[in-house]
């Protein structure tokens, strides 16, 4: 009963403090004329999309926050998920801020973006190492074996961690997609935070509920998007809960799409570069099956559901 009532209150105050903030703060961000901006080079059947409220992250990120200090005290090990989860949250809201009110499309310059998310990051492993004992990581499939990486752990820890903000950063680019992939990450995390009695499962909870209540408003067709605010906190979110369960070397299992996503991305650009050709329709890899005919609502559907797979998958390899 005690786990029961632990992991379901944070997913339910979590899902209606979402789910009843989008109708106050959707009307706000349009006041505000925080509309989404659509690139023209991408899917046209997107363009319909502009002006459509954005940094509807605020909205997941105040439910996970409320839920999370609440269980703060009696669940210390929640603290650096959240701040790596705040801190990236933070980053996506300066990008997103000057994108829709300063009216510069771009955002933040890549320079900007990639110095903030280090130092982020750096801030982040500074704490592993300074206050978690075993740094070790559990490898996949091999019934309890874990890896210890020794100098290289926070290097591999820059390279986890802004992979997978990225990776979710990507996926954020079709109605509800990021929010039902990641859903399911969260949910796998909760699974295996009970399991492994580590005490973060309030959080992870929290994220569950946070992004059922979103999607109530960003399914198909979506009346608000998430915006960098919500796509790069909820990657911060997975790389730290991945660190915090000693489960980094699962994010390619249970967050491959966001694998495959950061991948079409640098493959795309990396082949047009050296020879002029494209791998891919369109990247990222959902723009690819959008313009092979695919309807938007198929391509989440078949990406939630290869989630929700893989996510079992990594339940039988830990």
């Amino acid at each position: 009963m005690n786990i029961q009532y632990e992991t379901l209150m944070p997913v339910v105050i979590a899902f209606f403090v979402s789910v009843l903030l989008c109708p106050i703060v959707i009307p706000f961000l349009k006041k505000l004329k925080f509309g989404q901006f659509v690139r023209e080079e991408g899917p046209e059947s997107h363009l319909k999309k502009s002006g459509t409220p954005t940094m509807g992250g605020l909205i997941i990120l105040a439910s996970i926050v409320l839920v999370s200090v609440f269980y703060m005290k009696d669940y210390p090990a929640l603290a650096p998920i959240l701040f790596v989860t705040l801190g990236f949250g933070l980053i996506g809201f300066l990008d997103d801020y000057i994108k829709v009110v300063m009216k510069r499309s771009m955002g933040l310059r890549a320079w900007q973006k990639m110095l903030f998310q280090v130092i982020v990051t750096l801030i982040f492993a500074y704490y592993m190492t300074r206050y978690v004992d075993d740094l070790t990581m559990l490898i996949p499939f091999t019934d309890g074996l874990y890896l210890d990486l020794g100098p290289w752990y926070i290097p591999a820890l820059l390279f986890i961690v802004l992979g997978t903000v990225n990776g979710a950063n990507f996926t954020d680019g079709l109605d509800g997609l990021a929010s039902s992939v990641t859903m399911l990450i969260a949910t796998y995390f909760t699974v295996a935070a009970i399991a492994l009695q580590s005490g973060v499962e309030p959080m992870t909870c929290a994220v569950v509920g946070a992004l059922l209540g979103f999607l109530v408003y960003n399914v198909y067709p979506a009346r608000v998007f998430m915006g960098d605010t919500g796509s790069l906190a909820l990657g911060g979110f997975v790389a730290a809960t991945a660190y915090m369960l000693k489960l980094p070397l699962f994010i390619p299992i249970v967050a491959f799409i966001y694998v495959i996503e950061v991948l079409s991305v640098m493959i795309q650009v990396m082949v047009f570069k050296m020879t002029g050709k494209r791998v891919f329709k369109m990247a990222p890899m959902h723009h690819h099956f959008e313009l092979s005919g695919w309807p938007e609502t198929k391509v989440v559907a078949i990406f939630s559901i290869v989630t929700a797979v893989l996510c079992l998958i990594g339940l039988l390899a830990m």
